[in-house]
């Protein structure tokens, strides 16, 4: 499209929004009819823990999102010289599950509980007994009964709990609901239904009977919408919070408002069964669709959650991934600094990542750790980073920043195994997005080595789950009637390109070697846990 007609599309309302909270970055995505990014704005921002919660503030919530989309609008103003006012849909993701509570009269009881705590081991296993179904530490039933499990004072009180894409969505529509994806990481989901499990929910409520509470759990939760389906339109007020300048007109149609793994679901063009895909970034997660049921429960490893449309779906994640070794490159630009070298931030990376490709196939003996924080996967309620070596180990450069990728995704590995090799999950190709393939050929033979399976990046994936979340939004008003999958395959991908990497022998072998000696060493993990503050 050219300018001129980018701009007119812009100036009649036909683009399409789609704003994601990431861990880091929150970021705004405008499309055009094609379906193509035309401006794009983000915020970055920062969880902060306090009082051992990870967690962020209502206030910084708003602000990202305000200033995220100020930058969009900038960018629109300065690449095509229009004013933007108007759209034609929109939607908002946010990384999955944690803990919003609120009262009556919409007050928030308690600081936001990201999926980043890992302090609800105990809710975590007693409900994924009685349901005999995964419920992880991060879902938001898990931190619900937590808290009444600690007695805590605020439980009698809830009135009503939800997501970050949850709370966005309701600010700007008034509406509390949630897209299926979302909501398989509050509380499980009845795929024949595509609304949550009613037994579970029985169940849960028997559970806590005793505690006299002045609500029913089927009344905390969102409403569940599928994919397609209309959720709402933009307030005056929502679009006062979204715009600043309040030039945006309200009445925008939303659609359900999504976590991170339905959009990076929908950005990867995988969604239908026989599909999967890795978002690697602070943290790593893969979603494969099923073919079948799984034929038991991996609580604590394996997810199961539901694409936007609500195919079941196994879902193994990791807290932790590029978060320590973007602190490595960070010391090396330092040094290399203080010698009084020159380079911009995207040298320093491609230069030290592509490194990790001369080095070892098994890193030469060298195993760091990359927990910043707890791991779920691998049984730790909290991280400590840490390197270690052998003693006839190879120690150099370039084994070191292996070293660093392979162990970014050692706990992810730990789950895909339980996939591959016990359930004999198949699965074509992973398809991949995220930081950790910012260096596009470093990130798919790594990651190829470690999942034994080919990796592709789409010509799309840099632009990641806002974009997904534009699509969905896309979808509601374009879909025609027509499944997920099939609009996607149609009007989205049928002409994009791909990059495919086949798993090399030598790497997978070498990653074997590596993560055999990564899984004996977690005990020296659990020391440093044990020992160090």
């Amino acid at each position: 499209m050219t300018v001129e007609e980018i701009a007119e599309e812009i100036r009649t309302g036909k683009t399409i929004l789609g704003i994601e909270f990431g861990s880091t970055r929150i970021k705004a995505v405008l499309i055009s009819t094609r379906n193509e990014p035309v401006a794009q704005g983000a915020f970055d921002w920062e969880n902060s823990l306090t009082d051992g919660i990870w967690t962020y503030s209502l206030g910084e919530i708003h602000r990202g999102l305000s200033s995220a989309y100020a930058a969009m609008k900038k960018d629109v103003q300065s690449k095509y010289g229009v004013k933007l006012t108007k759209l034609r849909a929109m939607g908002v993701s946010a990384m999955m599950h944690g803990y919003l509570a609120f009262d009556g009269n919409t007050n928030l009881l308690v600081p936001f509980r990201t999926w980043r705590n890992t302090i609800t081991g105990e809710a975590s296993a007693k409900l994924s007994s009685l349901f005999n179904y995964p419920i992880p530490e991060r879902w938001s039933i898990s931190h619900l009964y937590q808290a009444i499990l600690k007695n805590e004072k605020h439980v009698s009180d809830v009135a009503f709990i939800t997501t970050l894409a949850g709370y966005v969505h309701w600010q700007l529509t008034g509406r509390k609901v949630l897209g299926t994806g979302d909501a398989s990481g509050m509380f499980p989901i009845d795929t024949a239904t595509g609304t949550f499990n009613k037994k579970m929910l029985a169940q849960f409520s028997e559970l806590i009977a005793g505690r006299h509470y002045g609500w029913k759990i089927d009344d905390l939760l969102p409403e569940v919408l599928t994919a397609g389906k209309n959720a709402g339109t933009l307030t005056k007020e929502g679009a006062a919070l979204l715009d600043a300048d309040k030039d945006l007109e309200s009445g925008v149609p939303l659609c359900p408002p999504e976590g991170d793994a339905g959009t990076g679901m929908t950005a990867t063009n995988s969604v239908a069964k026989r599909t999967g895909n890795v978002s690697a970034g602070t943290s790593v997660f893969a979603m494969v669709v099923l073919e079948k049921d799984l034929s038991k429960a991996y609580s604590g490893q394996i997810d199961l959650v539901t694409t936007p449309d609500g195919s079941l779906t196994a879902m193994a994640h990791a807290n932790n991934c590029t978060g320590e070794y973007d602190k490595w490159i960070k010391l090396f630009g330092e040094a290399a600094s203080a010698l009084g070298a020159q380079f911009d931030k995207g040298r320093l990376y491609d230069t030290l990542l592509e490194l990790a490709l001369k080095g070892d196939k098994d890193c030469g003996g060298l195993i760091p750790y990359n927990y910043i924080s707890g791991e779920s996967m691998t049984g730790l309620s909290s991280g400590r980073p840490l390197f270690v070596r052998t003693q006839n180990c190879s120690f150099n450069l370039a084994n070191f920043m292996r070293a660093q990728l392979f162990t970014a995704l050692g706990a992810l590995r730990t789950g895909m195994d339980i996939l591959f090799d016990r359930e004999s999950v198949r699965l074509d190709t992973l398809i991949c997005q995220g930081g950790f393939f910012k260096t596009t050929d470093v990130g798919l033979r790594i990651m190829a080595a470690a999942m034994h399976t080919p990796c592709a990046a789409l010509s799309t994936a840099g632009e990641g789950g806002p974009w997904g979340m534009a699509l969905l939004a896309s979808y509601m008003v374009n879909g025609k009637g027509r499944k997920l999958e099939q609009y996607l395959n149609e009007d989205v991908f049928a002409s994009s390109k791909s990059t495919t990497v086949q798993p090399d022998a030598e790497d997978v072998e070498g990653f074997n070697k590596f993560f055999a000696r990564y899984t004996k060493g977690l005990a020296v993990e659990k020391a440093a846990v044990g020992n160090i503050d």
